[in-house]
């Protein structure tokens, strides 16, 4: 049974997640990308981390601070969002 999946991104080391979101995709499990910032700090906007790794439209890009309870509640909201999209996608019958 597959369910969905965060990835978190160190804004430090954003090149560490390459495989994270190849595991992912390879397996055709949803998942979101939650972009760490150290301080309130975000160097980099979300477009440019969803270029940078190759993401499709709809994966959820979103930036957090993971020390702040309401940062990591968004993310877990985002990716119930992205699941619920999923299976209404694949629930969906063809026109």
């Amino acid at each position: 049974m597959r369910w969905g999946a965060v990835v978190l991104i160190d804004v430090r080391r954003p090149a560490s997640s390459f495989a994270a979101v190849d595991f992912f995709e390879r397996r055709k499990i949803p998942f979101v990308v939650a972009v760490n910032g150290f301080h309130g700090l975000h160097p980099y906007p979300t477009e440019e981390i969803r270029e940078s790794l190759a993401l499709p439209e709809n994966v959820p890009v979103l930036l957090c601070d993971a020390r702040e309870r309401e940062s990591c509640r968004d993310v877990l909201i985002a990716l119930i969002d992205r699941l619920i999209d999923d299976f209404t996608l694949r629930s969906t019958p063809p026109d």
